[in-house]
């Protein structure tokens, strides 16, 4: 199998990403895996899709440091390559990084990527479902059984209707953004504070007012879903918590959260089942879910990370499910020529 993974710069991975397991796990069970730049992709004249892509040139690694040191260094392949021959095209460019000095960055990979798609290469995710999931607009598509009471809008008054509503306690992110930045937790004594807040947040567009659930003080779980589904192997959940430290009330690693092991309950599985229909429509091959309590904070379909983290506490490598998944998804084209959609391949 010859994969391709779309990154936001190969110089700019690290070693405990997603993508980097991804990618190594791949060339340890001997399929040939090639990352790109999203600003290293082209289209030629003769229609093709092609990238300036590199790859490393062993067939097994013991870690990702050393993986990601000869990707990166003067010994990794490179060339340039045909996109449109390959099986599978994962694009795991986060959007949101690229939103301040790229902004064209933001949407390529999905440009090219519906291009690769009328040749038979699996395109993952899904490149028209991730174009409408650019902002978080997408979550409010989601049943509101599983989501805070939420108002998105520029209108500071329309705002502290809702903060009343809420009794006071709301929190505030931008329509477009992740890893917690430019995130505020409004309690009921910082109302007299809430334009100035809102007026930060809205420096990046519109804003998101959102009911705070207590919930949060302790963390959420990441669960990953593939195909739909919980991903589960080897009778393990790929999840684990993140909890907030001190006073910031972000959970998110990048933000200063801290890890633990996670408990999959009944409810994570509720959430899971009721969001599963339209991540199938979709086409969403690989997601994480966000779970406060009883509610569903957040659907990451670009880049969703932290594989490494459930497997530091399960002791398994949730990797392998990936790749092999992918893998089946190559043979199953195979038998069908190639021919046969992307949005139901990727989920299949």
């Amino acid at each position: 199998m010859k994969i391709g993974f779309v990154v936001n710069d190969v110089q700019t991975e690290k070693s405990g990403y997603t993508t980097t397991r991804l990618a190594m796990t791949a060339v340890n069970l001997g399929h040939e895996a090639w990352v790109m730049g999203v600003g290293n992709l082209a289209f030629d004249s003769d229609d093709k899709v092609r990238a300036s892509a590199r790859r490393v040139r062993g067939s097994r690694y013991r870690s990702t440091e050393t993986f990601l040191k000869e990707l990166q260094g003067k010994k990794s392949e490179r060339g340039r390559i045909t996109v449109d021959e390959l099986d599978v095209l994962m694009l795991r460019n986060d959007p949101s990084e690229d939103v301040v000095q790229r902004t064209w960055a933001q949407s390529a990979g999905f440009i090219f990527g519906r291009v690769a798609m009328r040749h038979g290469v699996i395109v993952l995710n899904h490149p028209d479902s991730l174009a409408s999931a650019l902002n978080k607009m997408y979550f409010q598509l989601f049943p509101e059984e599983v989501r805070p009471k939420t108002v998105i809008t520029r209108d500071r008054g329309e705002i502290r209707d809702f903060a009343r509503e809420q009794g006071g306690n709301i929190v505030l992110k931008p329509l477009q953004g992740s890893g917690g930045q430019s995130v505020f937790l409004v309690k009921k004594d910082d109302l007299s504070n809430l334009n100035q807040m809102v007026e930060a947040v809205a420096r990046d567009g519109y804003v998101i007012a959102q009911e705070y659930l207590p919930d949060a003080a302790i963390g959420d779980t990441r669960l990953f879903l593939m195909n739909g589904d919980p991903l589960r192997y080897k009778g393990k959940y790929a999840a684990f918590r993140r909890i907030r430290q001190g006073d910031d009330m972000r959970s998110n690693v990048h933000a200063g959260g801290k890890i633990a092991p996670a408990e999959i309950t009944d409810v994570h599985l509720h959430i899971a089942e009721i969001v599963r229909p339209k991540l199938v429509q979709d086409g969403m091959f690989l997601v994480g879910l966000d779970i406060v309590g009883d509610k569903l904070m957040e659907i990451n379909v670009f880049s969703p990370g932290g594989l490494g983290s459930a497997q530091k506490f399960e002791k398994v490598n949730f990797t392998n499910a990936v790749i092999e998944a992918m893998d089946r998804k190559v043979r199953y084209m195979k038998f069908y020529r190639r021919n046969f959609d992307n949005m139901e391949m990727a989920t299949l």
